[in-house]
């Protein structure tokens, strides 16, 4: 009797640490499964920077859209979408062209893949003032092509030679001088640019950028002749006034800064060709890079560099074009993003002492 009274609190604290043990598998069981299902539903890359262009053709279930999805690396998993879809009673999967990012989550992409597609397989937003560099991310972010493919294409001699002979006002025998980075920096013109084609060629594309700058060659075509100016020196002063501008600063004065310096024989002085000659994007420029050993450096070479530094607007254009008639040859941005121009060094050494350093 004393040992079956013994063994009875044994056998249930026995029993309680099994249901104890197999209700934390349970909880474990069911915390992974949530986990798991939230992970599944979540972005499947929150750093990427690249689009990934798709398209939904009619009648496409949503099972199949989740397939699509999955295929384009959108989505980690298609069968906890397509539930997750389901119990959102999400209806109305749209079809056409969809432009998406990995950075979006499950109810993102149900909202885009809802809310309608475009007609265009895919686009290019090309900003002003960027580089060929930058252009060729962008690219390599819209397409399968990568960004050392884009930037060889666009270096590329035969390539370079098919263009002079298309657009023989605009790629002219200039960009392909000894000093010259890249022949056809500041020729792919700033705009959006839609294709209709998943599988359009590089050479298409690049040719699609340069019709647009050919465009403003004929517009400006006028204006190049009475300047006595090459549409190469148009682009490359434009590029110099693009870098330098600001959202509060006229760029016709900048321009006037740049050609009055010109006619002083005068190194035009401008930072931006001192980063590009570095191949850098910096912040500041200190005094050791102005040292840089290269025709693009304007601190050390007078006249304008070689080439532009980065394609350039339509509003900088027509400041190359028409600068305003002044007497300034120096300019320099305020912290707040205004430009204070000056005739004289002394005037100029006073504005940077009291808007940069400081010290007056």
């Amino acid at each position: 009797m004393f040992s079956e009274q013994k063994k009875r609190p044994f056998f249930k604290r026995k029993k309680g640490i099994v249901l104890l043990s197999v209700l934390a598998v349970i909880i474990i069981a069911a915390l992974s499964g949530f986990l798991y299902v939230k992970s599944a539903l979540g972005p499947v890359d929150q750093k990427s920077k690249q689009t990934i262009n798709i398209h939904i053709p009619n009648g496409t279930s949503v099972r199949e859209i989740a397939g699509i999805l999955k295929e384009n690396g959108l989505i980690s998993n298609d069968t906890i979408f397509t539930y997750y879809a389901k119990y959102k009673n999400a209806s109305g999967f749209k079809a056409g062209y969809f432009h998406l990012k990995q950075t979006m989550d499950a109810e993102q992409l149900i909202q885009k893949l809802t809310s309608g597609g475009t007609d265009y397989a895919f686009q290019l937003v090309i900003p002003e003032g960027k580089q060929l560099s930058d252009i060729a991310t962008i690219i390599a972010n819209q397409t399968n092509f990568s960004a050392k493919e884009v930037e060889a294409k666009l270096d590329d001699p035969t390539f370079i030679k098919k263009l002079m002979k298309k657009y023989p006002k605009t790629v002219t025998s200039q960009v392909d001088g000894k000093q010259v980075k890249h022949p056809l920096e500041g020729y792919l013109f700033p705009a959006t640019y839609p294709f209709y084609r998943e599988d359009e060629s590089l050479e298409t594309i690049i040719d699609t950028m340069i019709k647009q700058t050919d465009q403003y060659v004929k517009t400006y075509e006028k204006d190049m002749k009475k300047r006595n100016m090459s549409i190469h020196d148009v682009l490359t002063m434009a590029s110099l006034i693009e870098m330098e501008a600001t959202e509060k600063t006229d760029r016709s004065k900048i321009s006037s800064v740049f050609y009055n310096r010109l006619k002083k024989d005068m190194p035009l002085q401008t930072d931006p060709t001192v980063l590009y000659a570095l191949g850098e994007h910096k912040s500041r420029v200190y005094y050791k890079d102005l040292k840089v050993k290269s025709p693009y450096n304007t601190y050390i070479n007078k006249g304008l560099p070689p080439g532009p530094i980065a394609n350039a607007g339509e509003s900088s254009w027509k400041a190359a074009l028409h600068p305003e008639k002044t007497d300034f040859v120096y300019f320099l941005a305020k912290k707040n993003g205004e430009v204070v121009f000056t005739k004289t060094l002394n005037e100029h050494n006073k504005a940077k002492a009291k808007y940069i350093t400081g010290s007056n």
